[in-house]
């Protein structure tokens, strides 16, 4: 089973202010485990279900190379990485990602990796559902990370 971790915090705990809007708003570190041997590459996608007006989108990433076990600290908010790795549309409709930054009380932050059986077509800057949409069909594992975050 594939599994979904960080350096900068646990499954269910906080979310540091570095990675929020109250910090940095760097993505964190994020590494998996060995995904299934015929994984072409991996999409990632981080929302808040918390939020008022429904899910909010905060990072879109995928075409990230199948040789990869994780993402660094701080991936740049470009629409195409040197990886071949390309970035989708939040829900700010800003491209790359955006941190935590909860209007009021906690909400939880699901991080979302799905391993794939092809390296999608898609253009840069697609949305959350172009993503999905996309990798019908093709998902060989997923793992979950979940933190949380509450602003001061």
């Amino acid at each position: 089973m594939m599994t979904l971790t960080s350096t900068a915090f646990t499954h269910g705990a906080m979310i540091p202010k570095d990675y929020t809007c109250d910090g940095k708003d760097i993505s964190p570190p994020l590494s998996w485990s060995e995904p299934p041997e015929k994984t072409q590459s991996f999409a990632l996608i981080m929302d808040d279900p918390d939020a008022p007006m429904g899910t909010w989108v905060h990072w879109v990433i995928y075409n990230i190379p199948a040789t990869a076990r994780g993402l660094s600290e701080g991936v740049p908010t470009d629409a195409d990485l040197p990886d071949g790795s390309r970035q989708g549309r939040n829900s700010w409709r800003r491209i790359g990602y955006g941190g935590p930054c909860p209007p009021s009380g906690t909400h939880r932050y699901f991080f979302k990796l799905y391993a794939l059986d092809t390296v999608l077509t898609l253009a840069s800057g697609a949305t959350k559902d172009e993503l999905l949409k996309a990798m019908e069909g093709h998902i060989l594992a997923q793992a979950e990370l979940m933190g949380r975050y509450a602003r001061h």
